[in-house]
């Protein structure tokens, strides 16, 4: 009997088959419902590091899960494998750890196929180290930081949502802890930017040795760090910050040839069942760390609600509040007159711009409630500029009454940081120009604090202001009872006594004194005085003896829109 022979064109077909699966760009391979290799084509075997043979040798096949190292890796291909036996194809991403080849990220795609001796699955494998590994180098630099190789913020407050939700649902307790170095400006100032920056790498190394494994450490933005220290008590939370604290005191900073001691303040908030939110812990946090600073700096201080935490927290929160305001055009201009003591004067008109914020609830806010936060985290300078962009280019009443051509004067408050900024001078020079406005008609009020902290500054500053025209008036004056020969110095206009003095001068005879000495020698000196705070008939019938040019005040003028 001869034997059965297989058909010529049926082993060119498989020879065909067999050219085209060693010829593809992607690893192929079948196997069997128990996972064991059935074929696998020439690509994947190296990357594999086995011969067909050894893969698919009979009754010796191996599995193709003993390639996946990982055990996640292996429970990932045994679930998309029971799904394809169920009928459905699957496509799914996994790492390839062979014992002799090099390990790399696939995509596999599988399908099962239904033959006569059982069922099959076809397998696609495709190599995607390179977009694996350049997608995990994004991951990495959208959770950490460049400089320090810490967590950056936003992966921070991800974490401590977590560890909200935690103690939420669990009744957990954890532990933040804000962190800002005390003398890092310096190092920055007197050394330069590398010489900050390997300063912040070297203390954050030194300082993710003291902390536990499972905490977290960041940074949060500048030279500020965050700490989340996981299932932690408030006592325990608060050894750890110490630690920290005295390992960054003890470290001493070499560059080049200085050195640098540098300190740290440190809040410390407990998240809890009873915390309000994320975002609350981490300002809590934040506003203790100020109090530390406040307090002396180079401490640990604990958030606890007392008076002096919950204010910081009061003008941290102004400082966002006042961000959103300026984004939203929340600020508005109003003006209070300035009277003349004795006769009116024919055709003359002067005024102070006064600032105003419009709350989230449409409701109107004195500056004395938000100024104070402005001036103390730095805000005063975007103030400062958006008060006098939009006095000088948007208020069509306002540009008539001071091109009326009579004697009309506006007064316009500046910070001492606008003070400081070289670049101000300019911008505010270029704004009068685009105004239009006679620059005799703008009169700059700069308080005398501001002025004899930087008394050269201030006279340099008040010269530029001159020299193009406008007026200037010292304001506060009296606030510190200074010694009056700073002002023969300043090329000053008016002479505006603080109103704290004012005030009382009716009833009170040390403060009457006080006004007339003021107002006796700034006449001698040329200067108009004006007097602030007068606020009935009795104060200005006083001001009117003693000779005072012009008042200012609730008993005169209230405050109105501009």
């Amino acid at each position: 009997m001869s034997k059965t022979k297989t058909p010529p064109d049926t082993d060119f077909h498989l020879s065909l088959l067999r050219a085209y699966i060693d010829s593809a760009n992607d690893g192929i391979f079948v196997v069997c419902d128990e996972m064991k290799f059935h074929v696998a084509n020439r690509l994947l075997t190296s990357w594999l590091g086995e011969t067909e043979e050894t893969l698919s040798a009979h009754q010796r096949r191996l599995p193709i899960t003993r390639f996946f190292g990982d055990t996640d890796n292996k429970k990932l291909f045994k679930k998309q494998f029971q799904t394809v036996l169920g009928g459905k194809p699957v496509r799914f991403e996994c790492r390839l750890e062979p014992k002799h080849g090099e390990p790399r990220w696939v995509e596999i795609s599988m399908n099962k196929v239904d033959v006569e001796g059982g069922d099959l699955v076809i397998g696609v494998v495709r190599d995607i180290t390179e977009r694996a590994e350049m997608m995990a180098l994004v991951n990495h630099h959208a959770r950490y930081d460049d400089l320090t190789g810490l967590v950056n913020r936003r992966e921070f407050e991800r974490r401590l949502h977590e560890l909200f939700e935690s103690a939420k649902s669990r009744n957990a307790e954890h532990v933040l802890l804000y962190l800002d170095l005390d003398q890092f400006k310096i190092v920055n100032d007197t050394c330069g930017h590398m010489a900050g920056d390997e300063l912040l790498r070297q203390l954050s190394a030194r300082t993710r040795e003291h902390i536990r494994a499972n905490d977290t450490m960041a940074r949060l933005g500048g030279d500020e760090f965050g700490v989340l220290l996981e299932s932690c008590s408030v006592e325990r939370g608060l050894e750890i910050a110490e630690t920290l604290r005295r390992t960054i005191a003890g470290f001493r900073f070499q560059w080049e040839q200085r050195s640098f001691d540098v300190g740290v303040s440190i809040g410390a908030c407990a998240i809890t069942s009873k915390s309000e939110s994320p975002a609350t812990v981490l300002s809590n946090a934040d506003a203790a760390c100020y109090v530390a600073k406040d307090k002396g700096r180079n401490r640990v201080q604990l958030y606890f609600g007392g008076r002096d935490c919950t204010l910081k927290r009061t003008e941290m929160s102004w400082v966002a509040r006042l961000n959103r305001a300026l984004e939203e055009n929340r600020l508005c201009l109003y003006y209070q007159k300035i009277v003349p003591v004795g006769a009116p004067r024919e055709g003359s008109e002067h005024f102070e711009v006064l600032l105003r914020l419009i709350d989230e609830a449409g409701n109107v806010v004195a500056p004395g409630v938000f100024l104070p936060a402005a001036e103390k985290y730095n805000l005063m300078p975007v103030i400062d500029r958006w008060v006098v962009h939009h006095l000088l280019s948007g208020n069509d009443e306002f540009h008539r009454r001071l091109n009326s051509g009579g004697n009309v004067s506006c007064s316009i408050n500046l910070s001492g940081a606008s003070l400081n900024d070289e670049r101000f001078p300019a911008f505010l020079k270029e704004q009068i120009a685009l105004s239009r406005i006679p620059p005799q008609a703008l009169c700059f009020e700069i308080t005398e604090t501001v002025t004899i902290s930087n008394l050269p500054r201030a006279s340099a500053f008040m010269r530029e202001l001159k020299e193009i025209g406008c007026c200037i008036s010292l304001d506060d004056f009296g606030s510190g009872m200074s010694s009056f020969g700073y002002l023969k110095s300043l090329p000053i206009d008016y002479l505006k006594i603080d109103g704290l003095l004012v005030r009382n001068i009716a009833n009170d005879l040390t403060d009457l004194a006080m006004v007339e000495s003021i107002n006796r020698i700034g006449h001698i000196m040329g200067l108009l005085t004006i007097a602030e705070f007068v606020e009935n008939d009795a104060i200005l019938a006083k001001l009117r003896e003693i000779g005072v040019d012009y008042a200012q005040g609730f008993g005169l003028h209230m405050p109105e829109p501009l």
